[in-house]
């Protein structure tokens, strides 16, 4: 059997993310719930360095009002990237008083082993950046200014 250079690319490429997958260490997160415009979100809290550097990254989808919340010391601009994520994603920059001040659609990497990734800098200083699935903010008619309170 011949496989074509393309296949065997996408194989090898296939394999090497599975390999990289089971090869990461386990982070765990805890969960919590917040309202955010009118809806009840479950999130996964990431406050510590290591759960911020993993985020979402593996993650093969989200479900609707399910998300992750990083949570940091103090406000100042935040930038975020897609490293070893294959989902596009939403992400939303709050203050320290939990007030919506950006909101971002990420785009997810192509490859595993891309480098030239885009950064995602928040617009305003930020204590908190909300990730949720692409166009959830805009689909929910979240707007700039709005407020998120932890159940």
């Amino acid at each position: 059997m011949v496989l074509h250079w393309k296949w065997l690319v996408a194989i090898c490429l296939s394999l090497s993310f599975t390999i990289c997958l089971a090869a990461e260490p386990q982070v765990i997160f805890s969960k919590k719930k917040i309202r955010l415009a009118g809806k009840i979100l479950t999130v996964e809290i990431a406050e510590t360095e290591e759960q911020h550097e993993r985020g979402l990254m593996f993650r093969e989808k989200l479900h609707p009002n399910e998300g992750m919340l990083f949570v940091f010391a103090d406000q100042q601009t935040r930038s975020f990237w897609m490293k070893n994520t294959i989902i596009n994603l939403s992400i939303g920059y709050f203050d320290k008083d939990r007030k919506l001040v950006d909101i971002q659609e990420m785009k997810a990497v192509t490859s595993i082993i891309q480098q030239d990734l885009p950064a995602y800098p928040s617009k305003a200083p930020a204590m908190y950046a909300l990730e949720m699935s692409e166009g959830w903010f805009q689909k929910n008619k979240v707007k700039l200014g709005t407020s998120f309170q932890l159940l």
